[in-house]
């Protein structure tokens, strides 16, 4: 039987607590969590709310804020785009897959680099065979995604094109606002 997952509390004073350890924590000590892939739950104290993904967006957040950031500002401006968009939750689902398969070949490379270097070397190892990965794989990815998108388009396109031809084809004897007279009347 799995561990239900680890409940945290947030207060209205904005300081969350771990019933676990019945302690105060930090959104660094969240983001420990995260990086342990300990299974949790922040939940607001007084309504029950679940305010997982709020934290996790301020983790985010204060990631992006210093250093190096992840998202370049174009990015983020798609990103935004769609939200209200038909296409909301595709975007979603396509993210979420190809985060997964970037982290599963990040552990493949990572099984490699213990395998062949030993535990002592793994982090170098590791930095090694991920920069020889991306060195060759990088533009096979860039070339692969882009031919991803353009047959995307393409079909989207088509299934309008579809759409509207089944649209036109079901409501014949309509006149729409700016459509051509039908030629074929008389024949």
């Amino acid at each position: 039987m799995t561990e239900p997952a680890r409940l945290i509390k947030k207060y209205p004073n904005r300081r969350l607590y771990d019933t676990k350890t019945s302690a105060y924590i930090t959104l660094a000590d969240v983001k420990e969590l995260v990086l342990r892939f300990e299974d949790f739950k922040v939940v607001d104290a007084k309504s029950g709310e679940d305010l997982t993904r709020s934290i996790l967006l301020q983790i985010i957040l204060e990631e992006e804020s210093g250093g190096m950031p992840l998202f370049s500002s174009e990015l983020l401006a798609q990103i935004i785009r769609y939200y209200g968009n038909a296409m909301q939750g595709m975007l979603g689902k396509y993210l979420e897959t190809n985060i997964k398969a970037f982290a599963d070949v990040q552990a493949k490379l990572q099984e490699q680099s213990r395998s062949l270097y030993g535990e002592a070397n793994q982090v170098q190892a590791q930095t090694d065979l991920w920069a020889q990965f991306l060195n060759f794989q990088g533009p096979a990815m860039q070339s692969m995604m882009s031919a991803y998108v353009d047959q995307s388009k393409k079909m989207f396109q088509q299934m309008q094109d579809q759409l509207q031809s089944q649209t036109r084809n079901m409501f014949t004897g309509f006149q729409f606002p700016g459509a051509q007279p039908d030629d074929r009347k008389g024949e």
